[in-house]
């Protein structure tokens, strides 16, 4: 296999997780982070230099993003997948959230989407189709505490994952998101008090949060021929938490 896979916040969590998974499959991959430190040390531990590369690039910054889609096609001559996983969140209230970032989160999560996507199509329709998956998250299909930003940007990224799933599929190109519940990231592991993974326990049926793997599996899974005729699809790998519900009370709790 010769295909190519770009995926972007790669240096850790689900990212690195997902990279890892297509080069088990045999796929060649690129990962891109912003975090210079993290994503070289992601690169000297997959130790592949002939079937990885490796980019700085802020996924916000277009320009950043079309030199790194050059880098891409001069080493590797074609793209063939894309995933959207970099994003980034702020656990602030709505009247304790700045401008600022507001605006950071959107253009990370939701604008960055929409930069790689547009980037990456034309390389995409040169070897005749592709796929894309966005990385969603619950938080972008119901409310909750502390994620006005990053669940709105969420919640705007699902519906874009829609809408290039209408426009590009008649050019042979997929579009479908997958949306996390609790996964066992760094992120999680810092801001989840151990009440807050009560009350999350407490909601998921399977009684646990998802692992970085899991998320990977199902990600390839929609990439791959084997999902060749699912499009604009949401998948929510999240253990069951999204058909049950959770208030998180300990947030609400002033005493």
């Amino acid at each position: 296999m010769n295909k190519v896979a770009l995926i972007t916040g790669a240096a850790r969590g689900i990212g690195l997780a997902t990279a890892k998974k297509f080069l088990s499959e045999g796929w060649r991959v690129v990962l891109l982070d912003i975090d210079g430190d993290k994503l070289s040390s992601a690169y000297d531990a997959i130790n592949d230099p002939e079937n990885t590369l490796a980019i700085v690039c802020d996924v916000s910054m277009p320009d950043q993003v079309s030199d790194a889609i050059n880098q891409i096609i001069e080493k590797f001559e074609r793209i063939d997948a894309l995933v959207n996983n970099a994003g980034i969140a702020v656990f602030k209230s709505v009247m304790e959230t700045t401008f600022e970032e507001w605006s950071r989160i959107l253009a990370v999560n939701l604008s960055g989407s929409f930069i790689c996507t547009q980037a990456c199509v034309p390389s995409m329709i040169a070897v005749g189709g592709g796929s894309i998956v966005n990385i969603t998250s619950i938080s972008g299909t119901r409310a909750s505490l502390l994620r006005v930003a990053y669940g709105t940007s969420k919640a705007a990224l699902i519906h874009l994952t829609k809408q290039q799933a209408a426009e590009l599929g008649n050019q042979g190109i997929r579009v479908n998101g997958v949306s996390p519940g609790p996964v066992e990231t760094a992120m999680a592991k810092q801001v989840h008090t151990p009440d807050i993974r009560a009350d999350y326990h407490n909601a998921i049926p399977l009684n646990r949060y998802g692992t970085e793997k899991e998320l990977a599996e199902a990600v390839y899974f929609l990439s791959s021929d084997k999902a060749s005729y699912i499009n604009g699809e949401i998948l929510n790998v999240d253990g069951g938490f999204a058909a049950t519900g959770i208030g998180l009370p300990s947030l609400r709790r002033t005493d």
